[in-house]
């Protein structure tokens, strides 16, 4: 490998990952963050969004609801909100909640957190993407 760092995940039921990558790119607050090996010292909020992380020159995937990152003396810690493995996404559950949020925003009923609806949609979509080998 040309060059590695560490790269930890963990969410509030342990963590999710540790593993010594090539690259990582994030979802920030304002946008995507990328990674390399020997990165400068960096603080950020995390957003909803999928993980993208290469290992063995093949690229891997978490979702995450958001959270926070440290990378600091080639390693990167990521302490987020939630986190699962692309591999351990159900790609038919994340489908249904994506349909049921999609329906429930589309509905403009006043009972409806709308901003709830939303999350729960930005979520779905998050776990799709990351369990979708194609992208």
């Amino acid at each position: 490998m040309a060059g590695t760092f560490s790269l930890r995940i963990v969410s509030p039921e342990g963590d999710v990952l540790k593993e010594e990558v090539e690259f990582v790119i994030l979802p920030g607050g304002s946008g995507e963050l990328g990674i390399l090996p020997n990165h400068a010292p960096l603080i950020a909020g995390l957003d909803i969004g999928v993980i993208r992380y290469t290992l063995d020159s093949t690229i891997k995937r978490v979702a995450i609801t958001g959270g926070f990152a440290e990378v600091i003396d080639n390693s990167a810690i990521v302490l987020a909100d939630t986190a699962e493995l692309s591999e351990e996404i159900d790609l038919t559950r994340a489908v249904e909640a994506k349909e049921r949020a999609t329906v429930r925003l589309a509905s403009h009923a006043i009972e409806i957190d709308v901003r709830r609806a939303e999350y729960a949609l930005r979520r779905a979509v998050a776990r799709i993407s990351a369990a979708d080998e194609k992208r």
